[in-house]
């Protein structure tokens, strides 16, 4: 079950492994109010996913270690995934789709991994990774919806909690939920005064839906650059998690979230992948009331492949000229 002592736990397993990530005051992201930027994108593997991913790894017995572990992952798990795996002596097949980025692709083979690319998006490439699993025996890590990977997850509500008393919010990017779920589930168990918002792509809303009609509701399509929120269903468990202890989940669409990559760019000196800028873009257009409240925005990953950052740059510099005359 997921419970307070099992993140605590994580805890204990990730030193050493993850690093603490650093809070910085982002003061001119959005005039009054007074946001802090959760630095993620600098983690081992360029995400929070080595929390989870190694946390669930301890726990596996020897047995499913002996058969090896396959994964599914739209990038940042499956560098999570090879990293543990490299370090625990673990076999590890890790699915992705081929529309991700080779910069992930790249990296995760370089862990060692045994990679498989499988057409189309996150949820062709579980389906497959669900199929090898079957096929070969592999332990399956779910990339989101397991008690054992939120808990992991729920890590960096610790640290925030010690890294920033008097705390009003706290802002998470959302693909399939497993980090916003580690995180509201935390928070709210140790200070449930600060609210917890969530934020989707607009092109990839599953989350978002499911909340307002009452069910999981699966996707037919997403398309976004937040290529790693970029998930057609939400986990069960997730959902049922986010459903108690989330106050709100809001959009952003891809102008917002090119923006916000290039003002932590141009003023803070921070790479953050569209994912892992979603958050920050709820906050500068103004998605969440944030006036006169404290709050950290979740830079939830950094690996954003370079042909993309170059767009992004050409396009918000031509915006900011056009802007000007």
């Amino acid at each position: 079950m997921l419970t307070l002592d099992n993140v605590y736990r994580a805890g204990n397993i990730l030193r050493g492994i993850a690093r603490k990530t650093d809070i910085v005051h982002a003061p001119r992201l959005v005039l009054g109010a007074d946001i802090y930027l959760k630095t993620e994108n600098l983690q081992m593997t360029g995400s929070f996913k080595i929390r989870g991913a190694y946390y669930k790894m301890s726990r596996l017995s020897d047995e499913e270690k002996q058969r090896g572990i396959v994964a599914c992952s739209a990038g940042n798990h499956a560098q999570g995934i090879a990293l543990a795996a490299k370090k625990n002596g673990i076999k590890a097949v890790i699915c992705l789709p081929s529309t991700a980025p080779m910069s992930k692709i790249n990296a995760t083979s370089s862990y060692g991994a045994q990679i498989c690319l499988v057409d189309g998006v996150y949820d062709d490439a579980y389906e497959k990774a669900i199929s090898l699993r079957n096929e070969k025996g592999y332990t399956f890590i779910h990339p989101f919806d397991d008690e054992d990977v939120i808990a992991g997850q729920g890590t960096i509500a610790l640290e925030i909690e010690n890294q920033l008393p008097d705390l009003d919010a706290v802002i998470v990017p959302i693909g399939g939920g497993g980090l916003i779920s580690g995180i509201a589930y935390t928070m709210k168990a140790i200070n449930p005064h600060v609210k917890i918002y969530g934020v989707q792509a607009s092109g990839a809303p599953s989350l978002y839906n499911s909340i307002r009609l009452n069910k999981v509701e699966e996707l037919t399509s997403v398309s976004t650059i937040a290529d790693g929120i970029a998930v057609k269903k939400p986990g069960s468990l997730c959902y049922d998690i986010c459903s108690r202890y989330v106050d709100e989940i809001v959009t952003v669409n891809d102008d917002e979230i090119a923006a916000a990559i290039f003002a932590l760019m141009e003023q803070h000196k921070l790479v953050a992948e569209g994912a892992g800028a979603a958050s920050v873009a709820a906050a500068m257009f103004g998605k969440i009331d944030l006036l006169g409240k404290r709050s950290v925005c979740l830079l939830s990953g950094g690996n954003i492949d370079i042909e993309t950052l170059a767009k992004v740059i050409d396009t918000e510099l031509y915006r900011q000229k056009k802007k000007e005359k």
